[in-house]
């Protein structure tokens, strides 16, 4: 079983431990420092560093084909990223999704560290905790503006399309075996359902 960043007294000493800010008193500047030095995948919500679980080879077999599609899709235009690649919510909010897109490679959303905003992120829904990326995320990529968000859902089989109305998603489209997946934000963009669900 993983354990916790703030429970590694063999591999830490405690005067080291002391100096790190209590869960609630993580400012960007220091989950940026923790996050360029740890092995982990951690995120930041109002001070509290998240740790995420280490993708299984099925997660990163779907992320590296939705990814492959959309980055031939875009071509030089846009610009796809993976994770860990931060993304900046809002101030003391970071996520770093599966997938980050921007149609336009010059947009200024786009920064090196991090961005501070995306046309289109994907997630792969995680066993450990679904509700994460179906529900939190939801509200968390809805809060950071992103247009558009795919939800995708091994155990479930589906991939859900969110398309941003004012400040909450709409389903463009929940998406099963047999169908295939498309964009509300990049038309002629589609993926098969099957093949997504069974990269490999």
């Amino acid at each position: 079983m993983a354990t916790s960043l703030f429970e590694r007294p063999k591999t830490l000493p405690p005067a080291i431990l002391d100096w790190l800010p209590g869960q609630g008193e993580w400012s960007d500047a220091e989950y940026l420092w923790l996050s360029e030095r740890t092995h982990r995948l951690v995120e930041l919500t109002d001070g509290y560093i998240e740790e995420l679980a280490v993708p299984t080879d099925k997660h990163q077999a779907i992320a590296d084909f939705l990814f492959s599609l959309l980055k031939l899709f875009v071509g030089r235009a846009g610009k796809v990223r993976y994770a860990p690649l931060r993304l900046r919510v809002r101030p003391r909010k970071f996520r770093e999704p599966d997938i980050m897109l921007l149609r336009d490679a010059s947009d200024p959303r786009r920064g090196n560290e991090f961005w501070t905003g995306a046309d289109l992120v994907v997630e792969v829904v995680s066993p450990d905790n679904p509700d994460r990326d179906l529900v939190e995320k939801r509200l968390d990529y809805a809060e950071g503006r992103i247009p558009e968000y795919w939800i995708v859902d091994p155990q479930a089989e589906a991939i859900t399309v969110l398309r941003l109305e004012g400040d909450a998603y709409e389903e463009h489209g929940v998406f099963r075996r047999g169908e295939a997946a498309t964009s509300a934000l990049l038309p002629g963009f589609s993926v098969s359902v099957d093949e997504t669900l069974d990269a490999d």
